[in-house]
């Protein structure tokens, strides 16, 4: 799905693919959990400005704007992704929702100054990454983030193996190769934990949540916003 000469129609149908996965297993309720833990610390009439990293067809940022609607949340979504396919299809996706904005951007060096959203996000993005790309994704992400961060990947295991291999036996391809890939990079909870001290998010606790997924997630204390620069 990375490769930049990927075929467009195993493309479309495999972001369509990630989209049921994350509804069907719980994967967006996931993130939601821990905004809606966040919001009761909001104020009514705020805007709340989120970043997501690596976007994909950006359901997430549509999700997070579903739920914000209906609890009467001013939310802002700005969805980055380094390839334009993807970020193509994601267009088609949002329909011209305003409240989100993508844009073509790299994870390792975020084009946004310091503090300039409340939140970054990501899902199932980190495991595409080696160990020295993902702190620094983290530390872009507590960056740009005063307030906190969300990062949602899959846990490694003999299980996730079996697990996957079968609920992509019907898939295309490009699903079938890229979902053991997935599970193989994918993280222990003690590296989950050696990446998160090494990248300097101590703030953000780790969470295990249905369907062999993790999230790391967290709000920073006062007066720390600052502290990634």
């Amino acid at each position: 799905m990375d490769a930049p000469d990927a075929d467009p129609e195993w493309l479309r149908k495999s972001l369509a693919f990630i989209r049921r996965v994350n509804v069907l297993f719980g994967y967006t309720r996931a993130t939601l959990s821990h905004f809606e833990r966040f919001s009761a610390g909001w104020r009514r009439g705020e805007t709340i400005r989120i970043l997501d990293v690596a976007t994909g067809s950006a359901d997430i940022p549509r999700a997070i704007l579903r739920w914000a609607q209906r609890r009467g949340f001013d939310v802002r979504v700005v969805g980055i992704d380094l390839h334009a396919k993807t970020l193509s299809e994601a267009s088609i996706e949002s329909n011209g929702d305003a409240r989100l904005r993508l844009v073509r951007a790299d994870a390792l060096c975020l084009p946004f100054a310091d503090n300039s959203f409340d939140y970054a996000v990501t899902n199932m993005f980190l495991h595409h990454l080696d160990d020295d790309q993902i702190v620094v994704v983290l530390r872009e992400m507590a960056r740009v983030a005063r307030r906190g961060i969300v990062a949602a990947d899959l846990n490694r295991n003999a299980r996730a193996y079996r697990w996957i291999g079968l609920f992509t036996l019907w898939a295309n391809p490009m699903v079938r190769h890229d979902a053991r890939v997935s599970v193989a990079q994918a993280f222990t909870r003690d590296e989950v934990l050696a990446l998160r001290e090494r990248a300097g998010v101590g703030f953000a606790s780790y969470y295990q949540h249905f369907g062999h997924r993790f999230v790391l997630a967290g709000q920073k204390a006062d007066g720390e916003e600052n502290g990634f620069s």
